[in-house]
């Protein structure tokens, strides 16, 4: 992994770690919860998808050997604390998981590749990554998952993984296809929250 490449995957597992963090601790917040209860929020979304993608491409578990990531969540956790609820827009939780989910999604394909996982299982990587963090929040948290409330979720975390795939194997530059895939995966969520977009259900009998 070039410099570039590696500085780029860096400032996107810190932007994915602090927004995810931060809609942890503002889940935590609205269920008027204690600041402990916020940092393990913020802890377990920022770090949630990440553990098992380490787990499943046998690697060490990234926030185990480096404290960045637990002191990037408790620093979160202390300013997200700090806000009155009042401050917060309705909808920021929203917007800030889809931004946490683009970004974790190409960050999470992009480790995977880095290695030695084929593009497809890689996809995959990049998914997982994206996505558990925010159904272990809404678990704990006691809400309906995002993935059971027929929105398009995964299906922007998968966009985003597969063009940031598609174009580092077609031997575009990281810069660019980390860029597109972000873009890209955060604009279809983002049409999501805005007008409420769903794929068709499950039609029955």
């Amino acid at each position: 992994m070039n410099e570039h490449i590696e500085s780029l995957a860096i400032w996107l597992n810190l932007a994915g770690i602090s927004v995810f963090a931060a809609s942890g601790a503002l889940a935590a917040a609205r269920k008027r919860l204690d600041f402990i209860a916020a940092w393990f929020f913020a802890l377990v979304t920022a770090t949630g998808g990440g553990t098992l993608r380490d787990l499943l491409i046998d690697v060490p578990v990234f926030w185990l050997f480096d404290p960045t990531p637990v002191v990037l969540c408790t620093i979160v956790a202390i300013l997200v604390w700090a806000v009155p609820l009042r401050w917060w827009p309705d909808r920021t939780l929203e917007w800030l998981d889809a931004a946490g989910l683009a970004a974790y999604s190409v960050y999470g394909a992009s480790k995977a590749l880095h290695f030695g996982v084929s593009p497809i299982p890689a996809v995959a990587a990049g998914v997982i990554t994206a996505c558990i963090g925010g159904v272990i929040r809404d678990i704990t948290a006691g809400i309906p998952s995002v993935l059971v409330r027929n929105e398009i979720y995964v299906t922007a975390s998968l966009l985003a993984a597969m063009l940031y795939v598609l174009l580092t194997t077609s031997g575009i530059a990281a810069p660019w296809s980390s860029t597109i895939g972000f873009v890209a995966g955060f604009s279809l969520r983002a049409a999501a929250i805005h007008w409420r977009m769903a794929l068709p259900l499950h039609r029955g009998h």
